[in-house]
């Protein structure tokens, strides 16, 4: 009798599970996001889903969709060896039409913590823990070729990054999924804590999609890394990266703020576009002439 009330149990509690996870994923889809064409294959789409209606929490996500050809919008990246900058100042510094936040960074003395490498040049490298395993975000990167972004794993050797040929590489995360099977994750606090959060992702037509959630204010609950993975792979994204969030999850897109900024950093503890964060390295998006 206890076997069969358990196995009841859990049978009604897997299907309130899926039935709440069928209903978040069609409450995304069907959102009537607001679309911007920011220039030729870019194209901005938001949406601020109110009343609890996305894993019972409000939620403001911003996302760029690039053709990921290398042909008119083309990936690059911008770094800085120590010094930390605003997303929008990278942007404009490099006449960019739209950007993201890169990979971790040391507060106090600048510079990536992680592996970056800019047009050939290496800017950071890994900063191994003590006991000498690589953290999380040294397990993956985007690495960017004739200005195409795809993303790659760690394949376990200790000279990866310095093997990887393109000109462009940026190592971050965890790694959430590649070719459309999903990576194992820790079950500290960073994953299973509601944050602002960066990714990006790659569809199976090559197309690219850079997301911001917003997060730690009442407008905007943020997300844990399964709920992040969720959202991607409900867009068609079948390889996902996480990149640095919190207090620098920025998106910026030329013109369409005051400052370019496009969701809501919570450096300044404020619901508006003033609160980002310096940080070292950026993703940039620029148009190819």
């Amino acid at each position: 009798m206890r076997k069969k009330l358990f196995l009841l149990l859990t049978a009604v509690i897997f299907s309130l599970s899926s039935f709440a996870q069928n209903q978040d994923s069609l409450t995304l889809v069907k959102a009537r996001w607001q679309k911007v064409r920011v220039a030729k294959q870019l194209k901005l789409f938001s949406y601020h889903f109110t009343d609890k209606k996305l894993f019972n929490a409000n939620e403001h996500i911003s996302f760029l969709e690039v053709k990921n050809n290398g042909r008119k919008a083309v990936f690059a990246l911008a770094a800085e060896e120590k010094l930390l900058l605003t997303t929008s100042v990278f942007a404009e510094r490099d006449t960019a039409i739209a950007a993201i936040n890169g990979n971790f960074f040391d507060v106090k003395d600048g510079g990536s913590v992680d592996y970056v490498k800019v047009n050939g040049k290496v800017k950071n490298t890994n900063r191994i823990a003590k006991n000498g395993e690589r953290a999380r975000h040294q397990q993956a990167a985007v690495v960017i070729a004739g200005g195409q972004m795809a993303i790659k794993k760690w394949d376990g050797m200790e000279d990866w990054e310095s093997r990887l040929t393109a000109e462009n590489v940026l190592l971050n995360g965890p790694l959430l999924t590649l070719n459309n099977k999903d990576e194992v994750l820790d079950t500290t606090s960073f994953t299973r804590l509601r944050h602002p959060r960066t990714a990006v992702g790659i569809k199976p037509n090559g197309r690219a999609i850079l997301m911001v959630v917003d997060g730690r204010n009442e407008n905007s609950a943020g997300m844990s890394l399964p709920e992040l993975t969720k959202i991607m792979k409900w867009l068609g994204c079948i390889d996902i990266i996480n990149f640095d969030g919190g207090g620098s999850s920025t998106l910026w897109v030329k013109g369409l703020t005051e400052n370019g900024v496009v969701n809501y950093p919570t450096d300044n503890k404020k619901w508006d576009h003033d609160g980002q964060r310096k940080v070292a390295n950026v993703v940039l998006i620029k148009q190819k002439r």
